[in-house]
């Protein structure tokens, strides 16, 4: 229990809890859209499951981290589906929750949300696995403060999206930002990006005009199929 006297173990502490907690405003709002179309009992559980296995991915990833670094262009492509990811979960109507299709919501709500969480804490891991050295009791309680936060946050959000749908497209918008951010870090590795700035914003705009095309598609099919 030494530690517990170490400046700098207290130190690394903070820098794992900011590192987790900024990663958790993401993920809040990755589940939030996620479950928005699910009853309330199964949106309360895929918040909890969700949540669960996503923690559970970004501690193994965390035990791979430095493997993870040796693999070329690795959040290029992880930038790239998450663009996706965050157009699918933008496009995607509220639909009435059938009996035969409600199992299989929860379990496409929860791929995408352990899908997500593992794309977008490719950094962070990177940089958690960097700060604590090994250490397994600090990256516990990085983990264990962020877990309450993404739980609520999410719940919060999923109910803001319902009364104001505006927020969904602010959150594809902010996954776009973050895939952005992903694939330019690993384009500085090819060439040098005077205006590193544009590619966050250029994938927060083509993930909202994107995922706005194919939801005015989805609705004009709905319409002749009827």
């Amino acid at each position: 229990m030494s530690f517990l006297f170490d400046a700098t173990w207290w130190a690394d502490l903070f820098k794992i809890i900011l590192i987790d907690l900024i990663l958790a405003g993401d993920n809040a709002v990755v589940i939030a859209l996620a479950v928005r179309g699910l009853p309330p009992r199964q949106r309360k559980m895929a918040i909890i499951w969700g949540t669960a296995g996503a923690v559970i991915f970004r501690g193994l990833l965390t035990l791979v981290a430095v493997w993870l670094l040796k693999i070329p262009f690795l959040q290029l492509v992880g930038g790239v589906l998450l663009m996706w990811i965050a157009v699918k979960l933008m496009k995607d109507e509220e639909e009435k929750p059938q009996e035969h299709a409600e199992s299989l919501s929860f379990w496409a709500a929860m791929r995408t949300i352990i899908i997500a969480d593992v794309i977008m804490s490719l950094d962070n891991v990177l940089a958690i696995a960097g700060v604590s050295k090994g250490d397994w009791v600090l990256i516990f309680i990085g983990l264990a403060v962020s877990i309450p936060l993404v739980i609520y946050g999410s719940k919060l959000l999923s109910g803001l999206m319902k009364r104001y749908p505006i927020i969904i497209t602010l959150g594809a918008a902010i996954l776009g930002w973050t895939a952005g951010e992903m694939m330019a870090h690993d384009l500085e590795r090819l060439v040098t990006l005077t205006f590193d700035w544009l590619l966050p914003i250029a994938g927060a705009l083509v993930v909202v005009a994107w995922g706005y095309l194919a939801k005015r598609r989805k609705a004009a099919l709905g319409t002749h199929s009827d």
